[in-house]
């Protein structure tokens, strides 16, 4: 296809989506908050089709059955067993998780809720203050204590006032930034962060069918248009390495876009986690 070909594509597709697409409730938050917002990916988990009567619903049904929201989906399923694996392998004490671009953290709150206060406490912190507003409303509804928000940027993380956290996360970030430079700084800065025995867990996108659609269509919360960079998972397990954790493995989402890398500090063996049976850099 011919470039002005390409670009009356993207064209009309964008045109679509800013009117006839609007009758969904996930375009318009899209459109709202930016498609890679926290509190987009909050809508996602939910997977409840809204919208505008009947051509809404579906068009918000067809918009949530995409397959990166599927992968999305599938990759706080793992994100989830990979932090109960956490906890379990911190027992009879208080385990400390710091979330660096959590958005509402609704995944984080099932965590809290399913521990209590006295196991789990969870720090969830984004820059995005109408996610955070969102997670604290959520967690007053659910009767959480045991998860507090606050703003900060992940790419320049401040120690909790806990104290050093066990387990640090980073899920949906680092496919954002395009420079390799800023994710490997990012790991070594998170590594030095850690409690000692901590664990680093942290997302790659290793590949997306949609990259070009997203990219031509859909605006992110700076109101530019979304670009995405896919990784192998070899390259940023080895950049961990460097960083200086002992045990760095992965597993692969169910969808098979994403993968879940938990990376020990070492001392309290707590990194492996059980999560190290695909092997480093399985594809």
């Amino acid at each position: 296809m011919t470039k002005p070909l390409r670009n009356l594509k993207w064209a009309v597709m964008r045109g679509l989506l800013s009117t006839v697409g609007r009758s969904s409730r996930g375009v318009r938050i899209g459109y709202r908050h930016g498609f890679d917002s926290g509190t987009m990916l909050d809508y996602v988990y939910v997977n409840r089709a809204h919208g505008v009567l009947g051509l809404g619903r579906l068009v918000d049904r067809v918009y949530l059955n995409a397959v990166g929201w599927r992968a999305i989906r599938s990759r706080r399923e793992l994100l989830q067993d990979v932090l109960r694996e956490q906890v379990a392998a911190r027992p009879d004490r208080e385990v400390l998780v710091l979330d660096v671009a959590g958005g509402p953290g609704r995944y984080l709150q099932d965590l809290a809720a399913a521990h209590g206060p006295r196991r789990v406490r969870v720090v969830c912190r984004d820059l995005a203050v109408a996610g955070l507003r969102q997670g604290e409303r959520l967690a007053q509804e659910r009767g959480i204590s045991n998860i507090s928000y606050e703003t900060g940027d992940a790419l320049d993380p401040k120690e909790p006032d806990a104290g050093p956290p066990d387990v640090i996360v980073v899920s949906g970030l680092y496919e954002l930034l395009l420079d390799d430079d800023v994710i490997r700084a990012s790991i070594e800065r998170l590594r030095a962060l850690l409690a000692p025995g901590g664990t680093l867990v942290f997302t790659t996108q290793t590949r997306h069918p949609q990259l070009d659609f997203i990219a031509n269509v859909l605006p992110n919360r700076d109101g530019r248009l979304w670009v995405m960079k896919c990784r192998d998972v070899a390259e940023t397990e080895a950049w961990a390495r460097a960083a200086g954790f002992g045990a760095v493995a992965s597993r692969r989402e169910g969808v098979g876009l994403f993968t879940v890398t938990v990376c020990g500090a070492g001392e309290s063996g707590a990194g492996g986690g059980g999560a190290g049976e695909s092997g480093a850099g399985e594809e």
